[in-house]
């Protein structure tokens, strides 16, 4: 059995590739535009994992998307969880649940899908601003 994707409806297609691409650093690897079907499939990958992707669906047609918390969440391993925070935060990303042990950290992307980030091998020492930062919101 071999992984394929998650997939992620999506609303706006421009507010999902920032948050997803340019923010958290994903590849989009293919699309697929199904104008019977009035939809369009966007397939990202994690640069060095592209296999391992998330579909986002965006359906032409407005439909409003509940939170579907039994979704749980996606997650993604990164070479440096402090770096990656700060670089999110930098770009108008709340952290929901800081690297307060340098290992793992919470954040949510625009169709408010939990997004876990873990450190690379072992936790980093912990440090500031990280330590003292509140959990902010759910995830």
């Amino acid at each position: 059995m071999k992984f394929l994707h998650t997939m992620i409806r999506i609303n706006d297609e421009a507010k999902s590739l920032d948050f997803w691409c340019n923010k958290l650093g994903l590849i989009e690897q293919r699309r697929r535009e199904v104008e019977a079907g009035r939809f369009t499939l966007i397939f990202l990958g994690a640069e060095g994992n592209p296999d391992s992707q998330l579909e986002l669906t965006h359906n032409w047609d407005p439909e409003e998307y509940s939170e579907g918390r039994n979704f749980g969440h996606v997650a993604y391993e990164v070479d440096d969880i402090h770096a990656t925070c700060q670089k999110l935060m930098d770009a108008g990303v709340t952290i929901n649940r800081p690297p307060r042990e340098g290992k793992m950290a919470f954040i949510r992307s625009p169709e408010n899908i939990s997004v876990e980030l873990l450190q690379k091998g072992d936790a980093l020492e912990p440090a500031e601003p990280w330590i003292s930062m509140e959990n902010v919101g759910v995830w």
